[in-house]
């Protein structure tokens, strides 16, 4: 199972990447489009980790302890996906011809 830790490592590099766009950025919706997306990633990275802890140990332990990661990862997941979809359509609608001018 190498394609879990693969994904996690990449779930990692994005979210900070994405935190750091926030950082960067100086338009308030923007940074919080930047936000949801790394909330994803988040999401992405706690789910995954959750599930390669538990099969990689295979107790009962690191079942609940992969339930409960699996829980806040989903929660982390869906609330960034719905933020995601808010803030693009927010941004279509404010420029409607792609540019922030």
């Amino acid at each position: 199972m190498v394609i879990l830790p693969i994904i996690v490592a990449i779930a990692l590099v994005l979210y900070i990447y994405y935190k750091v766009a926030v950082i960067r950025n100086k338009d308030k919706l923007t940074q919080a489009y930047f936000n949801a997306k790394s909330r994803i990633c988040l999401g992405i990275f706690v789910l995954v980790f959750g599930i390669n802890q538990y099969l990689y140990y295979q107790t009962k332990l690191s079942l609940f302890i992969g339930i409960i990661f699996l829980i806040l990862g989903g929660m982390q997941l869906n609330l960034g996906i719905k933020e995601s979809k808010h803030y693009r359509n927010e941004w279509k609608r404010l420029y409607p011809n792609g540019n922030e001018s």
